[in-house]
């Protein structure tokens, strides 16, 4: 059962935090993450695994089953995509009240070069049986969720598996997976939110009926109450993030700036489709001013730079803002919209600055 709390932090959060880790909102000045920079989450533990005894099972409803170790994989014709994963609990703590699970603000994300496999190819290489609805991926992590014990999993529908670029990577950023990310293969689904994503993967099983796991059927769906079954989270709504300016306070992280012209440089993204335009407010969100996007990641799956020039209108405190908009036209809204599991929380940042 969701929890949710108004109140300080908890030592159960504390714990989740210690253990994942947000990407430093300076580093979106890098267009592809380093790999220590890059946001991580680790559901259970991160499994230790020999590759001497590791292999990936293909099975199910497949005329081919397959097993494959990591020399055979890493023999098979190989891809590299770039693609910007964002957690689907990026901005769970600012919420209110806030729902008890990984506190995120708004740093889980990156953007990686991932090496593998389409998964298109593997699927095809095992020979699909008639009537299939369904693609189970499984990862080698096991725990204990909503009193469930089980293997992480999650499936996609045989359009998505067949069509969405989805790859079976190896290597991140031109070297090997490391273990938090998920070696010695973990699934790449370009455009979803990181959850898809699964890690540490053992086995694909193909079926001819709908999966019905607890992370795709309880957990990592939107919903108000715990009564409703609410709608699948996928596909990453717009969002924009902001280099902060200036320089911090330790403590707060409340931005310091000089008088003077400033340039704000950002990123954009959105699992839709190409984003269109960021706009820039220095009021909190009462005027916006449009900003310069910049392409400089060669991949429709990365974020899009973004960069204006903003000379503040005097000394004292703003709040400068910024708010993406996609192809289908859907923007950020200014607010928060509340659900059980925090998830999909878009809402624009808010960068508190003081001009000195």
């Amino acid at each position: 059962m969701a929890v949710t709390a108004s109140d300080g932090i908890t030592h159960d959060e504390l714990r989740l935090a210690a253990r994942n880790h947000a990407m430093p909102l300076e580093a979106l000045s890098w267009p592809v993450t380093p790999v220590g920079l890059h946001y991580l989450l680790i559901h259970y533990d991160v499994p230790v695994v020999d590759p001497a005894e590791w292999r990936l099972v293909v099975g199910g409803a497949v005329n081919r089953p397959l097993e494959l170790d990591p020399d055979q994989i890493r023999a098979r014709p190989s891809i590299d995509l770039t693609t910007t994963m964002e957690c689907a609990g990026n901005g769970r703590a600012l919420l209110e009240p806030r729902p008890l699970s990984q506190p995120w603000l708004t740093e889980a994300v990156g953007t990686a070069t991932w090496t593998g496999v389409p998964l298109a190819d593997l699927l095809e290489e095992a020979g699909l049986t008639t009537g299939v609805t369904d693609v189970v991926l499984t990862g080698a992590d096991h725990g204990v969720e909503g009193g469930v014990a089980q293997a992480y999993e999650r499936s996609l529908d045989l359009a998505t598996a067949m069509t969405a670029g989805a790859v079976l990577a190896y290597a991140m950023n031109g070297s090997a997976l490391p273990p938090q990310h998920g070696y010695p293969l973990r699934a790449v689904v370009p455009g979803w939110y990181g959850m898809a994503n699964v890690k540490w993967l053992a086995r694909i099983t193909v079926t001819e009926e709908r999966f019905s796991g607890y992370q795709m059927d309880v957990a990592y769906r939107f919903r108000q109450t715990e009564g409703e079954p609410g709608r699948p989270v996928t596909l990453m709504l717009p969002r924009s993030l902001m280099v902060p300016p200036g320089v911090p306070d330790f403590y707060t992280r409340r931005r310091v700036v000089g008088m003077g012209r400033i340039r704000l440089t950002g990123r954009a993204w959105s699992g839709r489709g190409p984003i269109v335009g960021v706009e820039v407010s220095d009021d909190g969100g009462s005027t916006w001013m449009e900003t310069v996007l910049v392409s400089d990641v060669p991949s429709l799956w990365a974020w899009t730079g973004w960069w204006c020039e903003w000379e503040p209108p005097g000394p004292g405190e703003h709040v400068l803002c910024c708010r993406a908009t996609d192809v289908t036209g859907e923007s950020q809204p200014m607010e928060p919209v509340w659900n059980l599991g925090g998830y999909e929380n878009n809402a624009v940042q808010r960068v508190l600055v003081t001009v000195v």
